[in-house]
């Protein structure tokens, strides 16, 4: 399991510079994690979430791809392709920006570098879902706290596409982090969505 200490915040520090406090130092705190950590770390999620999709009867899941030192997918989407479950991911919306689409991903989908130099699935309207037609969606974060909130990098991307997730029962949001990337609390926005789940090599924690 992780050896790092969540990180500590001044709680007097101002929202804004808090945020960034958080952001700079849990992003350095999963960059120092070792290729082995990572590999491991890695397999347990994968292990933990596939148990929990199954439970769901989950058959379209969209997750990303990892970038940054974060919680590596490449085994979990192994072994979604092997379970028979659909996998998509995220690529910016072409013509509406700050929002994503999700295309389906398989082996021999094309992929491209957007602006912020991520991978993504080239455009093809026929392998485009909407978000309340997929399952659930495994979510990105850089740090969440023991309410469940989750903080992102800032662009607002999976707010947008979460925000009528409860309203519509779809998607279902699962954050998914290093232990590292927890800490006691966040500031938080009114925009900010809270997630039900968050699921880290340790622990599959439920905030509903």
């Amino acid at each position: 399991m992780p050896s790092q200490l969540p990180p500590q915040f001044s709680s007097s520090a101002s929202d804004k510079v808090c945020r960034k406090a958080i952001r700079s130092q849990v992003r350095e705190a999963r960059r120092s994690l070792t290729t082995e950590q990572q590999s491991s770390f890695a397999k347990s999620a994968a292990d933990f979430t596939l148990s929990r999709l199954k439970q769901l009867k989950a058959q379209r899941v969209a997750l990303y791809l990892t970038n940054d030192g974060e919680l590596d997918t490449t085994p979990l989407i192994d072994a979604l392709w092997q379970a028979g479950i659909e996998v998509y991911l995220p690529r910016l919306h072409p013509f509406s920006p700050g929002n994503l689409l999700f295309l389906r991903y398989q082996a021999d989908t094309q992929m491209q570098k957007n602006h912020m130099r991520i991978w993504e699935p080239k455009l093809d309207i026929t392998q485009m879902q909407l978000p309340h037609q997929i399952d659930v969606v495994i979510t990105p974060l850089v740090a969440f706290d023991k309410q469940g909130n989750r903080m992102g990098m800032g662009g607002g991307f999976y707010d947008r596409t979460l925000a009528n997730w409860q309203h519509k029962g779809k998607p279902l949001p699962i954050g998914y982090a290093h232990d590292c990337q927890q800490v006691d609390s966040l500031p938080c926005e009114h925009w900010d969505v809270p997630l039900p789940f968050i699921i880290t090599p340790s622990h599959c924690y439920s905030f509903q």
